[in-house]
């Protein structure tokens, strides 16, 4: 990688989703303007940062555009994860009062 980037390789942003990707690059463009800020009043020090910005810049357009023609898959979805578990009383009660709702219906 150039100096400066931030490993984003674009087999490492084919495990993003598209949200995330969006905000990458909302980043980068941020980190982009205020490095070009900085080489306009002459405080910037590393000159290949910039060069290695627009890289990441590029790259990620490329991902999102071949996720657009279907070049590149989507990552799968990642599935929330289990709700807590609840505790036996609660269960046990949970359980109980849809039976006793059947039953008041019923007569």
């Amino acid at each position: 990688m150039a100096v400066g980037t931030k490993g984003l390789e674009s087999v490492e942003l084919d495990t993003f989703e598209d949200e995330r990707l969006v905000d990458e690059l909302k980043k980068a463009k941020e980190e982009l303007f205020n490095l070009r800020f900085q080489a306009a009043t002459g405080q910037l020090e590393s000159h290949g940062r910039l060069r290695a910005v627009k890289k990441d810049i590029a790259r990620i357009y490329t991902v999102i555009r071949e996720r657009e023609l279907g070049i590149r898959a989507t990552p799968a979805p990642v599935e929330a994860a289990p709700a807590e578990k609840k505790t036996k009383k609660k269960a046990k009660a949970e359980a109980d009062a849809p039976a006793e709702a059947v039953e008041t219906k019923e007569a």
